[in-house]
């Protein structure tokens, strides 16, 4: 009866918040079709160019068995760290490099294809929905607060606590996989048992071979359906960036946001935040592009206006909540643990900032992080757009790749090596 009377509360909540939008339109037509514009430029310059060719990439690789392969060269790497199969390193790269919602569109086609469990896709979309370099480096630093070496500071914080979230979620679910019987590292093709057989790089490739006869389509029809099922994810993500975007601004027009902002203003005032940027905040927790925009623009301390920019880039914003939880309608993966990885990794790249900030790493870090993800942008200060997007975004994922990959053999070739002098012992024990 409660759960009746809770459903009946939610759908007339829910209809009332529909008519006043619309009721909204009517009443602000020009703003809001502005904004729709500006949402479907945004989309078009950078989201659909810089996205394309990944989705496209990532059918492809999975249809021909080629993540497959990869997945046991980096079961050795991912498993350790993070409890999730090696296949969760391409959607780790992934995601790195092109941004969001790349993780969970590959996370949800894991779990579509059986490559994953529930929880491990859980695992997965804690810590590899992150933004690209190119946004955090070129779009925020350059673009929105017209400093260069600030990225190197924003990207820094937003990949260490990504991180440390995947790390603390390892332990997510861990009852629930004793409960139904789901091994952890034992199972992983890199355990012990593994290493004792053939070697990795050959068993790879005969996974990808296996799993590449399991797939069966001909090239043609894997690379029309590729081509189709990105066109359509994409699709799915350009309405909600204009929704959103037309949703903020008739926010801002109504006064609802200034409403809204008191309960936070109150919050902002108790730990010396300064107010102006509580309607950034609020900005921020609807879509990521306007509320780091807003951020950069208002009057308020640097350091806090870098540290919100942070958290706000790592909530990603309800507009990237609702392209995840529409690309993860045909799974059984939860968005609870999404969104409470998405609050803790907020909350660990704001305090990040403030760390690195106060030990003075940001200009010691621009030299180090500068060959992976190079100011884009920074002699000229635009931000760069088109083609040149998809470009920059594949040069990324190809360098994180052949990092994780190269770290993951190391790492195995180690630990091949300890088994062998450790059966040398017990040989050599009377």
């Amino acid at each position: 009866m409660s759960q009746q009377r809770s459903s009946r509360w939610s759908t007339t909540l829910l209809g009332l918040m529909v008519v006043l939008f619309t009721i909204a339109l009517v009443v602000y037509p020009k703003q809001g079709f502005e904004a729709g514009v500006e949402g479907l430029k945004v989309f078009w310059d950078i989201v659909f160019p810089s996205l394309l060719p990944f989705f496209i990439l990532s059918e492809l690789m999975l249809g021909l068995g080629i993540v497959h392969g990869l997945g046991v060269i980096l079961e050795p790497l991912m498993r350790p760290l993070f409890s999730v199969p090696g296949v969760g390193a391409f959607a780790l790269s992934m995601g790195l490099a092109a941004g969001y919602p790349m993780d969970a569109v590959i996370t949800a086609r894991f779990r579509e294809t059986g490559m994953c469990t529930r929880i491990e896709g859980e695992r997965l979309l804690a810590f590899t929905n992150t933004a690209d370099p190119l946004f955090m480096f070129g779009a925020v630093a350059v673009g929105m607060f017209k400093r260069p070496e600030l990225g190197v500071l924003i990207a820094a914080a937003h990949y260490i606590a990504a991180f440390l979230v995947g790390v603390g979620f390892k332990l997510w679910g861990r009852r629930a996989e004793r409960t139904a019987g789901v091994a952890g590292p034992a199972n992983a093709t890199g355990g012990l048992a593994g290493a004792k057989r053939r070697n990795i790089l050959w068993r790879a490739y005969q996974e990808m071979l296996r799993a590449r006869a399991e797939d069966g389509r001909p090239f043609g029809k894997l690379l029309g359906n590729a081509v189709t099922e990105s066109i359509q994810t994409l699709l799915m993500i350009c309405g909600f960036i204009v929704f959103f975007a037309v949703l903020i601004q008739v926010m801002h027009l109504s006064g609802i946001i200034r409403v809204v902002g008191w309960p936070i203003l109150g919050v902002y005032h108790l730990f010396g935040i300064h107010g102006n940027l509580v309607n950034p905040t609020l900005a921020g927790l609807l879509e990521i592009d306007i509320g780091t925009a807003q951020t950069a623009a208002v009057s308020a301390p640097l350091l806090q206006k870098v540290a919100l920019a942070s958290a706000i880039i790592a909530w990603s914003g309800l507009s990237v909540h609702a392209q995840v939880a529409s690309v993860l309608t045909n799974t059984d993966i939860r968005m609870t643990p999404y969104f409470l990885a998405r609050f803790l990794h907020a909350l660990t790249a704001a305090l990040c900032t403030v760390v690195l900030w106060g030990f003075g790493l940001g200009v010691p870090l621009a030299h180090a992080i500068a060959a992976v993800a190079p100011a884009v942008g920074a002699d000229s200060g635009v931000v760069p757009g088109g083609w040149h997007v998809a470009f920059t975004t594949l040069s990324t994922w190809l360098w994180i790749m052949a990092t994780l990959l190269a770290i993951s053999l190391a790492w195995s070739f180690v630990r091949r090596l300890r088994v062998i002098w450790f059966h040398a012992r017990l040989d050599r024990t009377p």
